[in-house]
């Protein structure tokens, strides 16, 4: 287990139905409703609480405090290496979060519990593939380097195809999309956004598609770009603002003068 914040479990019917809740709350962006429904007592659901918990502060820039007691929780819960490296990985996440978003500058931490992450957790796993996805972060947002990032992300595409986990995989296909945008592959942006797009819709993951429907517009030439874009405004707003660091993205071209 130790993952399954992140892995998408509560999407199937086949899911238990308190997945299911969690599940359905946090695609509404609801992570401290779905935090709530889980007993904190055990290893595995404090690692999904504070992942959510986590999940939360990059996509509101807010509940830092709360993230981290619920991390502090995980982490002396924690007894299997599996269950550390979890609690590593997502101390980690948050340590990127806040120096992506400009809180404070935890560059430093964040690198340090990602190595301690890929020390416990063994290759081939699924929560390689998470980890994977996350160094890719830290390679292509902090350290400023794409060719990492892509080979971080390939190896996360890879894990995750190979444990059936399509949440991650509307991520990898994502970011490997943003960055083929950045080169100027514009037939390569366009599929990876698309097929990211397709997996969130298909998934119920509202909060995420908001983002990806954006990202497809930067790759898309007008009136369809245009229409995106106000197809993802429209559910920015009904989320009430959240992802808050698309507002940038979605704001109209300033007015050349």
């Amino acid at each position: 287990m130790a993952y399954t914040a992140m892995s998408g479990s509560g999407t199937t019917s086949a899911d238990d139905p308190l997945q299911t809740a969690v599940w359905r709350l946090r695609s509404r962006a609801c992570w401290a409703d779905a935090a709530a429904l889980l007993d904190a007592a055990t290893a595995d659901a404090s690692l999904q609480r504070a992942a959510l918990l986590v999940e939360r502060c990059l996509y509101t820039e807010q509940g830092w405090e709360e993230a981290e007691d619920a991390l502090r929780t995980a982490e002396a819960l924690a007894q299997s290496d599996d269950e550390r490296g979890a609690a590593a990985c997502e101390r980690g996440q948050l340590a990127y979060a806040a120096t992506l978003l400009g809180v404070r500058d935890r560059a430093d931490e964040a690198r340090a519990a990602l190595g301690r992450a890929a020390a416990l957790i063994p290759p081939g796993v699924a929560g390689r593939a998470v980890l994977d996805f996350r160094r890719g972060l830290l390679a292509e947002n902090l350290a400023r380097s794409p060719q990492a990032a892509r080979a971080a992300y390939r190896r996360a595409h890879a894990g995750a195809t190979a444990h059936d986990d399509p949440l991650l995989l509307s991520f990898t296909w994502r970011h490997l999309a943003g960055l083929a945008l950045r080169e100027g592959e514009l037939a390569e942006a366009r599929h990876g956004f698309g097929e990211s797009l397709r997996i969130r819709e298909e998934l119920g993951y509202l909060v995420g598609t908001a983002p990806a429907l954006a990202s497809l517009a930067d790759a898309e030439s007008e009136p369809e770009a245009s229409r995106l874009r106000a197809e993802a405004g429209r559910l920015f707003r009904l989320l009430g603002g959240v992802p808050t660091w698309l507002a940038r993205q979605l704001a109209p071209p300033a007015a050349s003068a």
